[in-house]
């Protein structure tokens, strides 16, 4: 968030610099939101009026590329130059490399020149870098980048690799096809990132249909092929995005992360109250979140684009690219359950990428791609480095000692409301630097949460003391039962 006084400050159009001074907004954002509510309009108009049967593939890809590179350069100015350079560069290795290298070159190289620019932004901007900063679609495009060279080599060395379904019969795009995919209006602002055989099957107007064929439309009770409207879910998520708003402009700016390692608070407040507002200020900070993934998720079902099926229900879905799930997440009661619920296409895409390709120690090596492709601010290696911690913990335990709960309904609830309260004190202590960004205010933070730290392992502990020895007294029974 730009620093106050200087709603203005902004690396892209100042064209919005009033309604920015009137509202008292930071240019950045105004930019941001101005882009998405247009690139809204847009998607609704592109779906009716640019459907696949009123104009072709090339036409499609073309608008939804032009657009994509205005918004992109409205936004963020020169900057916006990071982008071109990278998916340029990459094209190149697309059609020099070897099947065999092309995944291995692209993930270099596109992670590379990101980490560059995530360098270059604590020269420019420091800790008090701007929202929505040219990172934010550098980091989709290097994801959109190393998922479609992955996807490229699968599909050629299926017999090398386990082949995904989605990998399979995708030929090397065109370079239309490849701008469209990578900058496209719908995603070059917000994301997500989406599956390349997916978006091609968009444009050629077969996204549709080919979802509602993989789940058996007649089986359904369908007598014919349904054409299936987004408007009902475009419509939902605007009121999640309007309704997360009011929480980001009233709850967040009420309740800042900082205020948690202040000294008077500190000094003067209970540990119990702390623990208590550390939670309310971690609630406080998704809102943004909610906000920007909701939207863009609209964006793309408007233009037609996140159908994923026919539920048991027999409703049409549209969370093909939806980056959240915000009940599952809310209601989390174990940390896995809650970073997939959590950035959903980001998990996909380290999945792909990393954790079913890595030869060793998957979930660590996971945890530091996630963090590098973040940035390389302090507070996002304190947190991932603390995920991997807390994951195989909380793993341990539910493997462990949760059998010994689904006996009784009471029972069960009593294990869901504990894990539930443990979860989220977990994912409390471990965002918490991810926001704060430095080291010294993480290292503050964490001398003055000495007793979190010791609760979050304790479970783990104990019932693996508990689980040897139940252990043993099984095969003490076991053993006098054969004597």
């Amino acid at each position: 968030m730009a620093p106050p006084g200087a709603p203005h400050r902004t690396t892209g159009s100042t064209l919005l610099h009033p309604l920015s001074a009137l509202l008292g907004i930071p240019l950045d954002q105004i930019n941001f939101v101005a882009c998405q509510l247009f690139a809204l309009l847009a998607a609704f108009w592109f779906r009716i009026y640019l459907s696949p049967s009123h104009a072709s593939s090339a036409v499609r890809h073309a608008f939804a590329t032009l657009f994509g590179i205005y918004f992109a350069v409205f936004c963020f100015g020169w900057y916006s130059i990071h982008l071109f350079v990278l998916v340029m560069m990459n094209y190149g290795i697309m059609n020099l490399a070897s099947i065999p290298n092309i995944h291995r070159y692209s993930f270099v190289v596109a992670m590379g020149y990101l980490t560059l620019c995530h360098i270059s932004r604590i020269y420019i901007f420091h800790y008090g870098i701007l929202t929505t900063d040219f990172s934010g679609p550098l980091m989709i495009i290097t994801q959109k980048i190393t998922t479609l060279a992955c996807q490229l080599h699968d599909g050629k060395k299926k017999n090398l690799f386990p082949c995904p379904e989605d990998s399979l019969f995708i030929p090397v795009p065109s370079l239309l096809e490849y701008l469209s995919y990578l900058l496209n209006f719908m995603s070059i602002i917000a994301g997500p990132c989406s599956n390349y055989k997916d978006y091609i099957a968009f444009i050629e107007g077969r996204h549709v249909h080919m979802k509602l064929l993989e789940v058996n439309w007649k089986q359904k009770g369908y007598d014919r092929l349904p054409d299936p409207s987004p408007t009902g879910a475009v419509m939902y998520k605007l009121c999640i995005t309007l309704v997360s708003l009011i929480l980001f402009l009233t709850l967040t700016k009420n309740f800042p992360m900082a205020y948690i390692i202040d000294n008077e608070f500190l000094d003067k407040t209970p540990f119990l109250s702390r623990l208590g507002y550390l939670y309310v200020v971690t609630q406080a900070a998704k809102p943004k979140y909610y906000f920007a993934w909701t939207l863009a998720d609209a964006v793309n079902n408007a233009a037609g684009y996140g159908f994923s099926g026919v539920d048991e229900r027999g409703t049409f879905r549209w969370d093909l690219l939806s980056n959240l799930n915000i009940w599952n997440i809310e209601t989390a009661t174990s940390f896995k359950m809650y970073i997939e619920n959590w950035n959903i296409q980001t998990a996909a895409w380290l999945k792909r990428v990393c954790y079913d390709r890595a030869p060793w120690y998957p979930t660590a090596l996971t945890f530091i791609l996630s963090a590098l492709w973040h940035g390389i601010y302090p507070g996002y290696y304190f947190t991932f480095l603390t995920g991997i911690l807390i994951t195989l913990a909380a793993r341990a335990i539910r493997n462990n000692c949760r059998h010994y709960f689904l006996s009784s309904v009471p029972l069960k609830i009593a294990y869901d409301v504990v894990t539930w309260a443990v979860t989220q004190l977990a994912v409390c202590y471990t965002v918490a630097p991810f926001v704060m960004l430095a080291v010294e205010p993480t290292i503050k933070f964490y001398k003055q949460s000495t007793l979190v730290v010791l609760l979050i392992p304790c479970p783990y502990m104990t019932f693996h003391i508990l689980s040897f020895h139940f252990e043993n007294s099984w095969i003490s029974t076991i053993s006098s039962s054969r004597g």
